[in-house]
C-alpha cells in the first residue's frame, strides 16, 4: 500500500496532561515547542465533530481483499477491477455496519470513476451521526460523513481543493470557524461557541497553520481544542 493509505497524523493538544485522571490540561505548559512558538501565528480553525474517525480509500484498477477490518466496496466496471475500501483511525479499527452501509451508499464505485478516473486518493473524514458518540444532536435519525482532509497524488490538498474534491464527489466539508491565533482560538472553546449543526455546544476546534508547516520529525503540525478541558 502506499502513503495515501496511512493513517491520519496524530492531532496533538495544545497543552500537556496532568499524569492522573482526569488528565486535565495544565495550562501554560505547551504540548510540543513548535505551537508556543506558533501561537501568535494565523492558524485556520475548524469545527471539531463529535464523530469517528473514517478513511476513503480509492486507487483505480486494484481490488481489494476483504477482512474484518478492510470493508470494500467494488465490482468489475468496463471488465477492470474496481474497489472503494473503508478504513477507521486505525487498521484494525471497527466500522459499525450501519454506518459502512451509508458509506458505501456515499462512495459508489461508478462516481468514483466518474470524478477520479486514474487518481488514487485517500480521504479523510468523520463518520458522525445517531449512535455515534454524542451524534444524535448531529444527526438525531442517520448518520453521515464528512470531509475535513485529503491526500491525494503525494500531497496534502489545500483547503480550497479539499472544497473543490467534497464539491465534485457531492459531500459536506467541516465548517471552517475562524482564522485566529491560539490564543483566541483558546478563548473561544473555552468559553464555548453553538455548533453549526443546532443549539448545542460544539466540541471544540481542530487547527492547523495557514502555510503547511511539519516539525523536525516531518510530521504535520496540528492541534486541537475541547471544550470540556476547560470545565
Amino acid at each position: 500500500m502506499g502513503k495515501e493509505m496511512r493513517e491520519y497524523p496524530k492531532i496533538q493538544s495544545i497543552y500537556k496532561r496532568e499524569k492522573e485522571k482526569p488528565h486535565k490540561f495544565i495550562e501554560g505548559q505547551w504540548a510540543l515547542p513548535e505551537l508556543e512558538y506558533l501561537a501568535n501565528n494565523q492558524w485556520e480553525w475548524t469545527e471539531k465533530i463529535d464523530g469517528t474517525n473514517i478513511r476513503v480509500i480509492w486507487i483505480p484498477n486494484e481490488s481489494f481483499t476483504q477482512s474484518k477490518y478492510w470493508y470494500v466496496a467494488g465490482f468489475d466496471l468496463l471488465d477492470k477491477p474496481w474497489g472503494v475500501a473503508f478504513k477507521g483511525k486505525t487498521d484494525n479499527a471497527d466500522i459499525p455496519k450501519f454506518l459502512l452501509t451509508k458509506l458505501q451508499e456515499m462512495f459508489t464505485v461508478e462516481k468514483l470513476v466518474e470524478v477520479f478516473p486514474d487518481t488514487p486518493l485517500c480521504l479523510y473524514g468523520e463518520g458522525y451521526g445517531a449512535k455515534i458518540q454524542k451524534g444524535g444532536n448531529y444527526i438525531p435519525k442517520g448518520v453521515s460523513f464528512i470531509l475535513f482532509d485529503a491526500w491525494i497524488k503525494e500531497w496534502w490538498l489545500k483547503r480550497v481543493d479539499v472544497e473543490d474534491t467534497a464539491k465534485e464527489l457531492g459531500i459536506d466539508v467541516v465548517p471552517i470557524k475562524m482564522y485566529g491565533t491560539i490564543h483566541e482560538a483558546i478563548n473561544l472553546v473555552r468559553d464555548g461557541y453553538k455548533s453549526q449543526w443546532g443549539d448545542f455546544l460544539a466540541e471544540g476546534l481542530v487547527g492547523k497553520p495557514i502555510v503547511e508547516l511539519k516539525n523536525r520529525k516531518g510530521e504535520r503540525i496540528l492541534t486541537k481544542l475541547k471544550h470540556r478541558d476547560f470545565v
